[in-house]
């Protein structure tokens, strides 16, 4: 059963699809959803694929995010330091906590969640 299953995930990866990501995030930006639908209630898995120099400036979401360096450089600006990740690299980012993310390379990060997704700019 368990070789199944990873066949079966196997065979979605392989067929990811991007698209172009929403207006909140920097300009570029790719979204592929593996998993869940991240406009409703739920468990959802995404990919974003950032390119390089790009900013998400201050900013907090609604619930904790759970993500996943999958390949570049990412530094998190949270709570007055900044903790960079690379390929490999795991954070939680908790509820209503305001932070940035700069992408030092072109990077692809995944992100699981419980939906629905907001990204919420802090003024």
């Amino acid at each position: 059963m368990n070789v199944l299953l990873a066949l079966l995930l196997a065979i979605q990866i392989t067929s990811i699809t991007w698209h172009d990501g929403p207006p909140t995030l920097p300009k570029g930006t790719k979204v592929a959803v593996l998993e869940g639908d991240t406009k409703q209630p739920g468990l959802f898995t995404m990919r974003l694929n950032v390119p390089a120099g790009s900013k998400i400036a201050p900013h907090t979401h609604p619930r904790a995010e759970r993500v996943t360096v999958l390949s570049g450089k990412v530094t998190v600006h949270l709570d007055g330091k900044d903790t960079t990740f690379t390929a490999g690299g795991f954070y939680v980012t908790p509820p209503n906590e305001p932070h940035s993310v700069t992408f030092d390379e072109e990077s692809v990060i995944q992100l699981t969640c419980e939906g629905p997704w907001e990204l919420r700019y802090v003024e």
